[in-house]
């Protein structure tokens, strides 16, 4: 229940805000009140706080434009990766803010988001929705071609046990990569399931969220992290 009440604080007060779209940052706070592992991150609202944040985290660090008008920050220079030095992220601060604000002249910026670059795990995307018919969905697939080209996804209704979970990898095509192919590791299929049946419980208990989208999720031999994520209110 704790997770239930800390993540039902977090959307009233945006609701109050009159807010539908929830930033990376303000959807991670959902994901961990509900013990989905996130990033290590920080919000900065100006160059000083990013700086004092670069230095806490520890490098190698991404910048992210933070706002809730903007979905596809790297479509508009709002995302550089692989920072190694201070130097490095006071430079990329001013990069994005400038490039953000020339492109999108009128978008809310709240800051920038300073966060640990992980290493590249399995890529997956776990998400769910409000169907009209059928209620809350959630889906799965992998990252990638796979989900972009292939539409290889697969849906099952929530809530969902731990079995359902797991068939739901199965039924992709793309499920062997996730047992291991060739020199690959057996991705943390465990783990992995309970993020998925994690998100059926958000998507069930907090009527006033109508889509999660957890993309990329990086899968790894033992563990998993949520690296990008997206949460959307419905209408106040």
């Amino acid at each position: 229940m704790k997770g239930r009440e800390e993540a039902s604080l977090i959307v009233e007060n945006f609701r109050l805000e009159g807010r539908r779209s929830l930033t990376e940052h303000e959807s991670k706070g959902i994901l961990k009140a509900y013990g989905v592992p996130t990033t290590r991150e920080g919000l900065a609202v100006n160059l000083e706080v990013a700086m004092g944040l670069a230095e806490e985290i520890g490098f190698p660090l991404v910048l992210k434009v933070c706002s809730p008008d903007i979905v596809h920050k790297s479509d508009i220079g709002g995302v550089i990766v692989g920072l190694k030095t201070s130097s490095e992220v006071k430079e990329a601060y001013g990069r994005i803010i400038a490039s953000v604000s020339k492109q999108k002249p009128r978008a809310r910026i709240l800051g920038v988001l300073v966060q640990e670059m992980v290493p590249p795990g399995q890529e997956v995307i776990v998400g769910a929705t409000r169907d009209a018919q059928f209620g809350p969905v959630v889906m799965f697939g992998l990252g990638g071609v796979f989900v972009e080209v292939l539409r290889d996804v697969s849906f099952r209704l929530a809530p969902l046990t731990r079995g359902e979970a797991l068939e739901m990898m199965r039924e992709t095509r793309g499920f062997r990569l996730l047992e291991g192919f060739r020199e690959s590791k057996p991705a943390d299929l465990e783990a992995l399931a309970d993020v998925i049946m994690k998100v059926g419980r958000i998507i069930t208990e907090l009527p006033e969220i109508t889509e999660i989208d957890i993309n990329p999720l990086f899968v790894y031999d033992k563990g998993l992290v949520a690296v990008d994520a997206r949460v959307i209110l419905s209408q106040p």
